[in-house]
C-alpha cells in the first residue's frame, strides 16, 4: 500500500463544516476563524519505546495520541477546532493502522476536533499531533495567572498512570484483574477538555499534569512567579490506587503520585472565594476537584520548615499532616533523562 492509499483509507474520517472548508488531501486546510476568538495551538509526539510500548493496543494509542493534545487545550480552557497528524511507519501493518485509526477517529469525533491535514513518512514509529481550538480573545488560561492567596486543586486523581506502568513493567504487584482497572488511565486518558472551558472566568492559572504534580506545579509557580504548599493528605487516591499501593509507606506513595507523570488531570489555582463555585463545578462533571494547597508569595516563611535555605531554594513544599516538609526522592518525567 502507498502513501495515498493509505491517507484515502485510514485517515479521511472526518467532514468539513462547522469551520472547516478543506480538510485532508489537499496542499492546506482551510478553517474559518469564529469572530472574537483567538487562536490556540499546541503540539506533542510520541515515540515508540519512549513514550509506549510497542505492543500497546493500536486502538488505545490512537486514542491517546490526540487526548495528550486536547489535555493542553483543556489547561487552557480552548474549544477545540482540528489538528494534524505526521506519522512515521516502519511499516504497512493494516491491522495496526485499523485500529489506531479508528480510535484517533473515536476521539476526535468525541470532542469535535477534525483531522484536517498531516504527513506521513516511512521511520521509525513516530506519531507527531498538531491540535489548534480557539477562546475569547483575553479569556485562556495561562499557568503565570496564580495569585498569593489563591487555592490549588486537581481534578480526578493522580498516579494511576504511573501505577499500571509499574504494573506493567513488572516492578510493582498486583493481581491482572487490578492492572486491568489501572491499565486506561496509561493507555487511553480522558483529557479534561469541558472542564477546562467550565474553568475560564473561575481559575486564575491552569496546567495540564503530564510529567507530575512536583514538576508541573514547579513550572506554574515560576511563570507566576510565586510558592505553592501542598498538603499531602489531601491528595485523593482511588480505591485501584489504594488497593495497588497497600503495602506502600505514606512517602513511597507520595513519590509515585507526585512525581509519576502521565496523569493528564488540570492542576489550577482559583480564589478562596470561590470554592463553593468549585465544589458545583465537581458536582456538575461528578469528578473530584480536590483542594490541594495553597500559593504563597516567594518571600512567605512556611511553618513546618527549620531551614531559611530550604525555604528560598524550592518553589513547591509538600508537607505532612504535622506541617512538616517532606522530600521527594524521585523526579518528574524528563524527556532527555
Amino acid at each position: 500500500m502507498g502513501e495515498f492509499e493509505l491517507i484515502d483509507r485510514y485517515f479521511k474520517f472526518s467532514k468539513t463544516g462547522n469551520g472547516l472548508i478543506v480538510g485532508v488531501g489537499d496542499d492546506c486546510a482551510i478553517m474559518d476563524p469564529t469572530p472574537g476568538m483567538q487562536w490556540v495551538v499546541s503540539s506533542d509526539m510520541l515515540v515508540e519505546g519512549r513514550h509506549f510500548f510497542a505492543d500497546v493496543d493500536p486502538f488505545s494509542l490512537g486514542q491517546k495520541s490526540l487526548a495528550v493534545n486536547l489535555s493542553d487545550l483543556a489547561a487552557c480552557g480552548a474549544k477545540p477546532r482540528g489538528f494534524t497528524l505526521s506519522l512515521a511507519l516502519p511499516t504497512v501493518e493494516e491491522s495496526w493502522l485499523e485500529g489506531f485509526s479508528k480510535g484517533l477517529g473515536e476521539m476526535s469525533l468525541r470532542f469535535d476536533c477534525p483531522l484536517v491535514g498531516g504527513d506521513t513518512t516511512k521511520g521509525p514509529l513516530c506519531i507527531g499531533i498538531t491540535v489548534m481550538g480557539e477562546v475569547p480573545s483575553g479569556q485562556a488560561l495561562l499557568r503565570s495567572g496564580a495569585k498569593a492567596g489563591d487555592d490549588l486543586y486537581v481534578s480526578g486523581t493522580l498516579g494511576e498512570a504511573r501505577a499500571a506502568l509499574l504494573g506493567i513493567q513488572g516492578e510493582l504487584n498486583m493481581s491482572s484483574e487490578l492492572l486491568e482497572q489501572l491499565r486506561p488511565r496509561l493507555e487511553s486518558p480522558t483529557p479534561r477538555v469541558l472542564l477546562g472551558q467550565k474553568l475560564k472566568g473561575l481559575a486564575s492559572a491552569a496546567m495540564d499534569l503530564s510529567d507530575g504534580l512536583s514538576g508541573d506545579l514547579a513550572k506554574m509557580m515560576k511563570a507566576s512567579g510565586k510558592r505553592a504548599q501542598v498538603q499531602t493528605d489531601w491528595i485523593r487516591d482511588s480505591r485501584a490506587m489504594g488497593a495497588a499501593l497497600q503495602s506502600f509507606s505514606f512517602e513511597e506513595r507520595l513519590n509515585l503520585v507526585a512525581t509519576g507523570g502521565d496523569d493528564y488531570e488540570l492542576l489550577f489555582s482559583a480564589p478562596k472565594s470561590l470554592r463553593h463555585a468549585i465544589d458545583a463545578l465537581s458536582s456538575e462533571f461528578q469528578l473530584p476537584l480536590t483542594r490541594v494547597g495553597e500559593v504563597m508569595a516567594l518571600d512567605t516563611q512556611i511553618d513546618g520548615l527549620s531551614s531559611e535555605k530550604a525555604i528560598n531554594s524550592s518553589l513547591v513544599v509538600f508537607l505532612d499532616a504535622k506541617q512538616q516538609a517532606m522530600e521527594l526522592k524521585a523526579q518528574s518525567f524528563d524527556h532527555f533523562s
